[in-house]
């Protein structure tokens, strides 16, 4: 089991919710594969619980409306949603469901990355490029000074 999870959730066919598989394609052939496991998704729904278990971190990298900088970082804790909704999962819920079938979740984080344009066939936007090009710089910085993973295998 790798320490470290990270998730890239979003939609390639609605412009920036790209943002979360873009952000894990762009550290993919940077990371230490025995250290760091990336998942790309859609969304979260109860399976993907099973895969926290044992665990040292999971970051959850999702676009985000209304942000007022180019990424946010904040930790998140178990919480269950009130959604009337069984297939998608807050990263919260997620936790959540981890801990009623498997015990404590491991420690967890969200990277949100500020989108603009979430329309249907849109193409990635110039204003969401550069929030990308801030959060991986960002990623990959606090994977080395908080997290003490390092980024590239040896």
């Amino acid at each position: 089991m790798k320490p470290v999870l990270i998730y890239g959730i979003g939609n390639e066919s609605r412009g920036d919710d790209a943002l979360g598989p873009m952000l894990l394609r762009a550290i993919e052939s940077e990371i230490d594969p025995e250290q760091i496991e990336l998942i790309e998704t859609f969304q979260l729904q109860v399976e993907n619980a099973l895969d926290l278990s044992g665990r040292r971190a999971v970051i959850f990298v999702d676009a985000a409306a209304n942000l007022a900088t180019p990424y946010e970082f904040r930790r998140v804790a178990a919480s269950v949603d009130r959604t009337p909704f069984t297939h998608a999962l807050s990263p919260e819920a997620l936790l959540s469901v981890h801990e009623k079938v498997a015990g404590s979740p491991p420690p967890a984080w969200i990277l949100a990355i500020r989108g603009e344009h979430f329309e249907l066939g849109s193409d990635l936007s110039e204003p969401a490029r550069a929030s990308l090009e801030s959060a991986l710089s960002f990623l990959s910085g606090m994977l080395r000074s908080r997290l003490g993973i390092s980024l590239v295998p040896g």
